[in-house]
C-alpha cells in the first residue's frame, strides 16, 4: 500500500471517515493511508481536517477523516465542518467508524447519513472490547438490515483493516429508514418538493431547514449558484410547516430516529455477559467520581506539569538551548555567517542579538520544541488512554463559573509550559465565544513554565505573604475576567457531551504517528511565526523604535507602578520572550534594585502583562486580528490598573509584605 499522492497520479475520488467522537477514525485513517499525508483547518474555520491518499483495488483515493460528531445536524464548529465537507465535497464513500459496544448511538450517524445518499460501509471498530463486555454483534443480519457493508475491525492491531478495504468497492447508500409520524413525513415531503433540481442530499437539507439551520445553504450554494434564488422561498416553506407542531419537529424527528436505532439494536445485538471487571474498567469508574476522581484528576495534571512545565521547559530546554545551540549550533552557524555573509547588516539580521537563527530558530527549536514535544506525548497518552474525558468531566464544575466547560483544562493547563502553543489547542473547544474567553485568560492570567520559574526565583528570601498576594490577585483576576467575559461577550455555553471510552493501554505506534503528524504541523505553521516576529524585531531595534519604547514606557513604570526606571526595560523585553522580561525582574530584585513591596507588584504585572509576540501572532492567527487587538489592549490596561491599585494598597499599609 502507499500512502503518499503520487505525483504522477490525480486521487479524482474522495473517501470520508465519519464517526463519533474517540471511536477510533484517525487509527482506522493511518491504516488505510499508512501516515498522515496533511493536517490543515477546514476552509472558513479552526477545525483540523487530515487528509491522505490509500489505493483501493488499484485506484487510488484522497482520505479525509472528518472531525468526531454526535449528529449531523450541527451544535458545534466540528460537527458544522463535517455536514459541510460531506455536502459540499460529495464523497466516493463513506466509512462510518462505530463503538462496537454502543452500536445504538452509532446507528444515529447511520440514519442521519442515509438521507446523504452516499454510499458507505459502517466499521464496526474495537470488537475486542465488546467481546470482553459480552457483546456479540450479527453482522450479516445488520449489513442486511441497513443494507450496507459491515466489517468488525480492531483498529489498534489492525484486524479487519483488509476485509474494509474490500469492503469498500462493495459499498450502498443505506436502505433503512426510521419511521415517522405522518405529519412529520408529510412537512418533510413539503419542503423536499420546494427544494430546486440541483440540491444534493434533498431531503438531509430539508431536514435540516425544517430546523431552522439556514447555515446549511452555505455549502450547497458553492455547489450550485442557481440554488441560492431559491433560498427564501424555501425557507418560507420550512418555517411554515415546522410552525404547524406544538412540540419542535426536530425531537419528534429525533425520537423516531432513535426509537429505529434501538430496534435495530436490539435485533442483531447479544450480551452473553462480561468477563468480569478488569483494573482498566475499576480505574475508568474511579475517576469520575467525586472520590477519588478529584486526587485523580489532580494527580494527572501535577504529572503533566512535571513532565511538560518542569522536564521539558527546564530540563530539556537546557540541554537544547544551552548545550546543543549555545555551545555547538550557534557558534558554528556565527563562525560560517562571518566567512560567507561579508555584508554586516545581513550578518547581524542571521546571527545578531535579533537574529534569524540566534533567536528566531534557536527559540523555536532550543525552547518550544522540546515542550510541545512532550505536550504531545503526554496529550496523545492521555487520549488513547481514554483517560482524557474523564479529566474534562471532573473539572467541569470548575470552568462553568467562567462560561467554560472540562474542556477548557487542556490550554490551560497547556498555558503553564508555552501560552503560545496553548492557544492553538483552543480548538478543541466548541464555540467561538469559549474560545475567546480561553484565549484572553491565557493572555492575562497563566504564566508559561520558564516565565514562572524566574518569578518564583524573585520570590526567594521573601515573607510568604508575597507569594500569598501574587497567587490570589492572579487566581482572582482570572475567575472576575472569565466571569465577565462569560457575560459580556456574545453567545451561551456549549453544551458538555463527551464520549466516555474505555481505559486503555496505548499504542506506542500510534502515539508516534500522532506525535509526528503534531510536530510536522508546528514546524511549518508555528515556526515562520518566530522566524517573522524575530524579523520584526531586528527592525525596530535598526530602526531606533525600541529606545523609544523604552522612554514611553517609563512615566508609567515608575509614576503608576511604583517601580524603579531599569524596570521599564524588562516590561518591553517580556514582549519579545516572556522568560527574558522575568529574568529581567530577577535580575533587578538579586541585585537589590527592588524592595518587597516592588518586587509584589512586579510579580503581579508581569504575570498579567501583555502576551509575547509569538503569542500575539498566534492569536491573531487562531482568533482573528481584531480580537487579538482587542485582547492586548484590555489585558494591557487591565494589568497597569491591577498593578497601580496594588501599589497604592501596599504603600497605604493595609497589607504588609
Amino acid at each position: 500500500m502507499r500512502a503518499v499522492l503520487d505525483s504522477k497520479v490525480v486521487a479524482t475520488k474522495l473517501l470520508a471517515l465519519v464517526g463519533n467522537p474517540n471511536v477510533g477514525k484517525s487509527v482506522v485513517f493511518g491504516n488505510l493511508t499508512g501516515r498522515y499525508v496533511t493536517v490543515s483547518n477546514y476552509p472558513g474555520t479552526t477545525v483540523d481536517v487530515s487528509r491522505g491518499a490509500g489505493w483501493f483495488a488499484g485506484e487510488q483515493v484522497q482520505i479525509v477523516d472528518t472531525p468526531g460528531i454526535l449528529s449531523l445536524f450541527p451544535k458545534s464548529e466540528d460537527e458544522r465542518v463535517t455536514r459541510d465537507l460531506l455536502l459540499r465535497e460529495r464523497p466516493w464513500t463513506v466509512i462510518q467508524v462505530a463503538d462496537a459496544k454502543n452500536l445504538a448511538r452509532s446507528l444515529l450517524v447511520t440514519l442521519e447519513l442515509g438521507r446523504l445518499g452516499i454510499p458507505m460501509v459502517l466499521a464496526l471498530n474495537m470488537s475486542d472490547e465488546a467481546r470482553q463486555r459480552g457483546i456479540e454483534i450479527d453482522a450479516p443480519r445488520l449489513s442486511k438490515i441497513l443494507g450496507v457493508p459491515v466489517v468488525e475491525t480492531v483498529a489498534t492491531t489492525k484486524e479487519g483493516m483488509a476485509e474494509l478495504r474490500r469492503a469498500v468497492s462493495s459499498a450502498r447508500v443505506p436502505s433503512v429508514r426510521e419511521d415517522l409520524l405522518a405529519e412529520a413525513a408529510e412537512a418533510l415531503d413539503r419542503v423536499v418538493n420546494c427544494l430546486p433540481v440541483p440540491v444534493p442530499a434533498r431531503e438531509f437539507v430539508a431536514e435540516s431547514l425544517l430546523y431552522g439551520d439556514a447555515t446549511v445553504w452555505k455549502p450547497i450554494v458553492q455547489v450550485s449558484e442557481s440554488v441560492e434564488r431559491e433560498g427564501a422561498r424555501c425557507m418560507t416553506v420550512s418555517s411554515s410547516a415546522s410552525k404547524r407542531f406544538a412540540r419542535p419537529i426536530r425531537f419528534l424527528i429525533l425520537d423516531s430516529r432513535q426509537q429505529k436505532a434501538r430496534e435495530i439494536a436490539a435485533e442483531v445485538v447479544q450480551v452473553t455477559g462480561a468477563t468480569g471487571s478488569t483494573w482498566a474498567q475499576a480505574f475508568g469508574r474511579l475517576s469520575m467520581r467525586p472520590w477519588p476522581g478529584y486526587l485523580i484528576a489532580a494527580g494527572a495534571l501535577y504529572i503533566l506539569y512535571q513532565f511538560v512545565g518542569v522536564f521539558a521547559a527546564q530540563t530539556l530546554v537546557d540541554i537544547f538551548e544551552n548545550v546543543l545551540f549555545g555551545k555547538i549550533l550557534n557558534p558554528a552557524v556565527i563562525r560560517l555567517t562571518d566567512f560567507l555573509v561579508p555584508v554586516p547588516f545581513l550578518r547581524e539580521m542571521i546571527v545578531g542579538p535579533y537574529g534569524l537563527f540566534t533567536m528566531a530558530v534557536t527559540y523555536a527549536l532550543a525552547l518550544i520544541l522540546p515542550i510541545v514535544t512532550c505536550f504531545f506525548l503526554f496529550f496523545g497518552i492521555l487520549e488513547d488512554s481514554g483517560y482524557l474525558p474523564r479529566l474534562a468531566i471532573m473539572l467541569d464544575r470548575a470552568f462553568r463559573t467562567m462560561g467554560l466547560n472540562g474542556k477548557a483544562v487542556l490550554p490551560m493547563i497547556l498555558g503553564l509550559g508555552c501560552d503560545t502553543m496553548a492557544t492553538l489547542t483552543t480548538r478543541v473547544l466548541d464555540s467561538r465565544k469559549e474560545k475567546i474567553i480561553v484565549s484572553l485568560l491565557l493572555t492575562l492570567s497563566v504564566p508559561c513554565s520558564a516565565q514562572l520559574g524566574a518569578m518564583l526565583g524573585m520570590t526567594a528570601g521573601l515573607s510568604w505573604k508575597v507569594l500569598a498576594i501574587w497567587f490570589c490577585v492572579v487566581a482572582g483576576t482570572m475567575v472576575l475576567v472569565g466571569w465577565g467575559a462569560a457575560r459580556i461577550l456574545p453567545g451561551v455555553r456549549s453544551p458538555f457531551l463527551m464520549e466516555i471510552p474505555p481505559i486503555r493501554i496505548p499504542q506506542a505506534k500510534n502515539l508516534y504517528k500522532k506525535i509526528r503528524a503534531r510536530l510536522g504541523w508546528y514546524l511549518r505553521e508555528a515556526v515562520p511565526l518566530f522566524l517573522l516576529a524575530t524579523f520584526v524585531l531586528f527592525v525596530m531595534d535598526k530602526t531606533g523604535m525600541l529606545v523609544l519604547a523604552r522612554e514611553a514606557a517609563q512615566p508609567i513604570v515608575q509614576g503608576i507602578l511604583g517601580l524603579p526606571a531599569a524596570a521599564a526595560d524588562s516590561f518591553i523585553i517580556g514582549f519579545l520572550r516572556r522568560d527574558y522580561g522575568a529574568a529581567g525582574f530577577f535580575m533587578l530584585a538579586q541585585n537589590g534594585l527592588m524592595d518587597p513591596r516592588q518586587t509584589t507588584v512586579a510579580l503581579v504585572v508581569i504575570t498579567l502583562f501583555m502576551p509575547c509576540v509569538a503569542h500575539f501572532l498566534m492569536t491573531i492567527k487562531e482568533r482573528g486580528l481584531f480580537p487579538a487587538l482587542a485582547i492586548s489592549a484590555f489585558v494591557f490596561a487591565f494589568s497597569i490598573a491591577v498593578g497601580g491599585l496594588l501599589n497604592l494598597v501596599l504603600k497605604s499599609g493595609l497589607i504588609g509584605v
